[in-house]
């Protein structure tokens, strides 16, 4: 009898277009599936409170997944080297088959892992389930990755050549004894005292079925109109795949495969399709990049920022982070995240752009916080957003882009119906007043219920004068 394999998952907790399942069930012995909770193989990047939450549901829903097929899903925790070794020697296993992470600290580990197995005799095979292209196969006519996301992702249009996905394997051979399993409850991941999840459960559904179901309310009702409404806040425009596609619920290839077949099947939808696409192709960059650069989280990509004068305001921190900056756009925002654990894309820049040009903190602050309380916390999409939105990373936006917070609520959220949901203290203001309540007439913040300074918080900074003082410490900066 063929020796058993072991199929580690980590953050491709699927069984559909799951390259190394596919591999593992094809190479003729006895399957056992594993998940290892190894925090030193994270290094300084170990998930936060509400990427925790989702894990802990996602692994459930693995499990549930796997035992359907006649399977089990083996839980350890320690560091992986030392928890492979004790599964080796207790199953007999000689192959070991999983997906690349590509976070610097992961990559490192894994190939420093893949070298000791190897001089042990155990097989090893590692494949790519979360990208669409590998990140050194897209590279400059002059052989160096790219910098700038337009040529990238033309240059990814032109490759072409996306693997289409997988349909999971039927049968899963089971060896003739199960090894010993942790107890998921036991690895306390979920907040009990204070339990600050009901949120997050009301929003979601963690796991494969979930991310599915999540995809398909999306072609049917979202895609159509994502160009125009994906910007809107107060919609439900966007597909909301972000957490699923993070922990590897569902693969980008199976995504862009569904999103083709809509585009394929209605015509009219291309434009839209194309729109999306691109947004895929966003997430690519990010992780390409953290590839090329992987000081991309602590450091910043333009040298000349390590000068930068931060603001070191921990009450001004304190008040962004709490979503009482007394800018309605931003506090729903702020608001938003901590009750569900995600937060619209367009008003993650709106957040974003005020914490570091208006009240000039240290971009490196909000990354940390959005670590924290992301269900869709990615190492290379969080810092590769907050360097782009401070000025400082690859393609990113000027320095000098600085978001009015009243101007873009008063665009993207006209009616304030995003602000009434998440900040309901001011939701019987007009819409005239609702991005800007300290600007309404008395009579109609008494009429409305809103006393400034106490049920809602005055502005923190004036926008005006905070835009002039980080224009000018970016001026002083020295030029490159």
């Amino acid at each position: 009898m063929t020796a058993p394999a072991l199929l580690w998952f980590r953050r491709d907790l699927r069984l559909d277009d799951n390259p190394a399942f596919t591999a593992a069930a094809r190479h003729g012995g006895p399957v056992i599936p594993i998940f290892i909770l190894d925090r030193d193989g994270e290094g300084e990047w170990s998930p936060g409170g509400a990427s925790r939450w989702w894990l802990h549901h996602s692994l459930a829903a693995l499990a549930d997944a796997l035992a359907v097929r006649g399977s089990k899903l083996i839980l350890r925790r320690g560091a992986a080297s030392e928890v492979l070794e004790d599964l080796i020697e207790d199953t007999g296993a000689a192959a070991i088959f999983w997906n690349r992470r590509y976070e610097p600290a992961s990559a490192e580990h894994d190939t420093v892992l893949e070298r000791d197995l190897k001089q042990r005799g155990i097989a090893t095979k590692s494949c790519n389930a979360a990208l669409l292209f590998e990140p050194r196969e897209i590279r400059t006519g002059a052989g160096t990755p790219f910098k700038v996301f337009t040529p990238f992702w033309r240059a990814c249009l032109e490759r072409g050549g996306i693997v289409a996905p997988h349909e999971a394997p039927k049968e899963i051979p089971r060896p003739r004894h199960w090894p010993q399993s942790d107890d998921l409850d036991r690895w306390a991941l979920l907040p009990t005292k204070p339990d600050w999840a009901d949120g997050l459960r009301e929003a979601w559904a963690p796991g494969e079925a979930g991310a599915r179901k999540r995809l398909s309310a999306f072609l049917r009702h979202g895609l159509a109109s994502y160009e125009t409404r994906r910007d809107r806040p107060d919609v439900d425009g966007s597909s909301a795949l972000s957490p699923h596609l993070h922990w590897g619920e569902i693969g980008p290839r199976r995504v862009w495969q569904a999103v083709e077949h809509a585009a394929a099947e209605t015509p009219w939808l291309r434009s839209a399709a194309d729109a999306y696409q691109r947004e895929l192709g966003w997430r690519e960059f990010a992780s390409h990049l953290l590839v090329a650069r992987p000081e991309m989280p602590t450091e910043p990509l333009d040298g000349r920022f390590a000068a930068f004068p931060w603001d070191v305001d921990s009450t001004a921190l304190q008040a962004w982070q709490r979503g009482r900056t007394g800018y309605p756009i931003v506090d729903a925002g702020m608001r938003q995240l901590w009750r569900t654990g995600w937060m619209h894309n367009r008003v993650r820049m709106i957040a974003a752009s005020f914490l570091i040009k208006d009240l000039r903190i240290d971009w490196r602050a909000g990354q940390a916080w959005f670590w924290d309380t992301l269900v869709d916390a990615d190492l290379a999409n969080n810092a590769f957003n907050w360097q782009w939105v401070a000025g400082c990373g690859a393609d990113a936006a000027p320095y000098f882009r600085i978001f009015n917070p009243v101007l873009q609520g008063e665009k993207f959220d006209p009616d304030g119906a995003y602000v009434r949901r998440f900040v309901p203290e001011l939701a019987n203001l007009p819409p005239k007043w609702i991005h800007k309540p300290w600007r309404a007439p008395g009579a109609v913040l008494a009429e409305a219920g809103v006393a400034l300074g106490r049920t809602y918080p005055r502005p923190i900074v004036d926008h005006g004068d905070a835009r002039r003082l980080a224009l000018a410490a970016f001026q002083a900066l020295p030029r490159s």
